[in-house]
């Protein structure tokens, strides 16, 4: 390859190189001429050999050695070799570097030239890679620019004044008075550079929100003018007039409205007519609708446009653009806090995105389902009661609970908001059993953020040990409660052991009263528990350690029924073990599950049952039914001896749960009879 070869079969030899090994040597060979072209001083070919160098700079191999011959190539008078060194320098050269301070007097000249296009270069490369030094050392002509009567250059010198301000922030309040009398250009390249530089004024320095806010009737105007166009070829994108400076001044409107009165009457008006009258069909208009949404939420605008603008996010659902779905799902979610009767109205839409092919509006949509179609979880404050007790009272489904315990599970960000609404609505009434049996749920996994007292969504309130054990007692002890509330509050009592710090003895005590319970269920639950306090106690922080988030169809409980179809394990399966009964030895797991104790014989495999029914357990009785899809409860007896002699009775009531209305054999009614 020699010297004098062109840039264009350059880029053809690099191209056909068959290996990156083979692209390495010609680049290598043409890195080499470069470097003596750059040697040879002003043959006429340097400014070629940079454009090669910049071409190599793009594949991303070494081109440092090329940044003096940049700063050589803008001292040139000539353009063509101006046009190739500046950009060099917005490719090769930072703040970093150097031999960037070296161009700063060139900048300063050019901005000075006869030439638009000179000081456009000029421009452009200190809005590219200007340093603080140079911003400062060329600010004042920068300014002076602004007040141009060249349209091509003001609008080069608004952009190059944003980096300015970006930089070197407190030089802001120079271009403040020029950046108001720009919006009165026609221009729309002046216009929208004019509406950039505004708002980044806004943003470093609010103290200028006052003196702009005051423009608010001038970009109102401006923005109307823009929907009611005629069609102009220049700026028509997708049958939308510049699109691109209608999203530039929604964005300056949101700034200048938010938390103000007066400027969010002034564009009210307008807002609903660039909801109303843009067309969503197109990319361009939905960038304008999605824009004026945001406006219109992040305002004080009136309520009616706040509905409109849930209802353009609505549509949006539908779209068959993915990424349209996604930030209307993002916007939502914002929403849903302020508006969230409005975003109720669309939750069919929404849940029917969990359906979508693709994996992250899925995702997305999966994450706020919860707060956005379920106000069980995002405003339990005012209709927990209606989730878990309605109307009906306790008798709600069996399955109410464990799936609303199962949804609590999954909205870890609710868990603080949950738990102490549930447990102030513990406090003040107990007759709802799902609902207490919920609430000591939660006062057992998530105690610890109770007693934290830190809230974000509500008053906080301080609770104390005391006052939650408290509450669970009475709980413990109400008449009004039924063994499986009981069981869900020694549960939650028992838990509170790894939560708390000063109150462990007293929930020692607690649950070994419990221990001779007449209900075998609860006194089942008490004598492992104390085990956990006695021999395992170094077991039990892991033990009752916080529940994983629970799947869908993980087992629940059945609202106090503690019989129903029990279904064999699937032995395909490993059975779930505890982490620390791996490492104990088998006669300590075996005293531990002895819960009558009393012997030290090793547990063993229990018999095969038989085909005789026996009338010492209710267990047995449900063998009986031969598979029927019915669910019996037996109730606590009203005694615990039978008097000698026929002298007295014995009762127990027997809750038998038919939902399918099947025929009873004879022998199983006998056999309640008998019992």
């Amino acid at each position: 390859m020699t010297p004098s070869v062109r840039l264009q079969e350059m880029i053809r030899v690099i191209r056909s190189a068959r290996t990156q090994g083979e692209e390495r040597g010609i680049i290598q060979k043409e890195c080499a001429d470069i470097r003596a072209q750059f040697r040879q001083g002003d043959n006429g070919e340097r400014s070629h050999s940079l454009a090669k160098l910049l071409y190599v700079h793009m594949l991303g191999y070494p081109a440092h050695f090329g940044q003096m011959e940049c700063v050589r190539l803008i001292a040139s008078p000539r353009y063509s070799e101006k046009r190739i060194g500046y950009l060099g320098a917005m490719m090769l050269l930072d703040e970093k570097q150097d031999a960037s301070l070296l161009i700063t007097n060139s900048i300063k000249n050019d901005l000075s030239h006869s030439s638009q296009y000179v000081q456009s270069l000029a421009l452009c490369t200190l809005a590219c890679m200007g340093s603080a030094e140079m911003c400062r050392d060329l600010a004042p002509e920068i300014e002076r620019l602004l007040r141009a009567s060249n349209c091509y250059i003001k609008k080069k010198a608004t952009l190059c004044a944003v980096h300015i301000i970006r930089k070197v922030p407190e030089l802001a309040e120079l271009f403040t008075p020029s950046a108001r009398s720009l919006l009165s250009e026609k221009n729309h390249g002046v216009l929208h550079g004019a509406v950039v530089l505004i708002t980044e004024l806004c943003e470093h320095n609010p103290d200028t929100l006052d003196q702009f806010r005051k423009a608010v009737p001038e970009l109102v105007q401006i923005m109307k003018g823009l929907v009611t166009s005629s069609y102009s070829p220049e700026h028509n994108v997708a049958g939308i007039s510049d699109p691109f400076l209608q999203v530039r001044i929604l964005r300056l409107l949101r700034i200048l409205g938010h938390n103000n009165d007066t400027a969010s009457d002034a564009m009210n008006d307008l807002l609903a007519q660039v909801a109303t009258n843009t067309d969503s069909s197109k990319t361009a208009g939905s960038a304008v609708l999605y824009e004026t949404v945001l406006t219109i939420m992040d305002i004080n605008s009136e309520s009616g446009l706040r509905v409109l603008a849930v209802n353009i996010l609505g549509r949006f659902l539908l779209n068959n653009d993915r990424n349209i779905r996604y930030i209307s799902m993002t916007s939502l979610q914002k929403i849903v806090q302020t508006d969230h009767n409005a975003v109720q109205r669309h939750r069919g839409t929404i849940v029917d995105c969990l359906k979508d092919q693709d994996t992250s509006v899925k995702r997305h949509t999966n994450g706020r389902v919860i707060t956005v179609i379920n106000s069980a979880l995002f405003l339990l404050q005012s209709c927990i009661g209606t989730v878990t007790c309605p109307c009906a009272g306790g008798d709600v489904r069996d399955e109410t609970v464990p799936n609303l315990i199962q949804l609590i599970t999954t909205a870890s960000e609710l868990h603080c908001y949950t738990v102490h609404k549930l447990y102030r609505a513990l406090v003040k009434e107990i007759s709802q059993q799902p609902l207490v049996q919920v609430a000591c749920w939660c006062i057992g996994e998530y105690g610890d953020l109770l007693l934290k007292g830190e809230c974000e969504e509500i008053e906080p309130v301080q609770v104390t040990e005391d006052d939650v054990l408290d509450a669970l007692e009475t709980v413990l002890q109400s008449h009004m409660s039924s063994p499986a509330t009981r069981g869900f509050a020694l549960t939650a009592t028992m838990k509170l052991s790894t939560r708390i710090t000063d109150n462990v003895d007293r929930i020692r005590s607690i649950v070994s009263i419990y221990g001779s319970c007449i209900d075998l269920e609860l006194q089942q639950r008490a004598v492992e528990y104390n085990a956990l306090f006695k021999k395992y106690d170094h077991m039990r922080a892991a033990v009752l350690e916080r529940m994983p988030v629970m799947g869908k169809n993980s087992p629940g409980h059945t609202n106090g029924d503690t019989s129903g179809e029990n279904k064999e394990p699937d032995p395909s399966k490993p059975k779930p073990v505890e982490a620390g009964l791996l490492s104990e030895p088998a006669s300590q797991v075996c005293d531990l599950l002895d819960l009558l104790g009393g012997t030290d014989t090793p547990l063993q495999p229990n018999p095969a049952p038989t085909s005789t029914p026996t009338t010492t357990s209710s267990t047995d009785l449900l063998d009986l039914l031969g598979g029927l899809d019915v669910q019996l409860q037996m109730k606590a007896p009203s005694g615990n001896v039978i008097p000698a002699h026929g002298l007295g009775q014995v009762t127990q009531t027997v809750v038998l749960n038919n939902p399918n209305k099947a025929s009873l054999p004879c022998l199983f009614l006998c056999s309640c009879l008998s019992h």
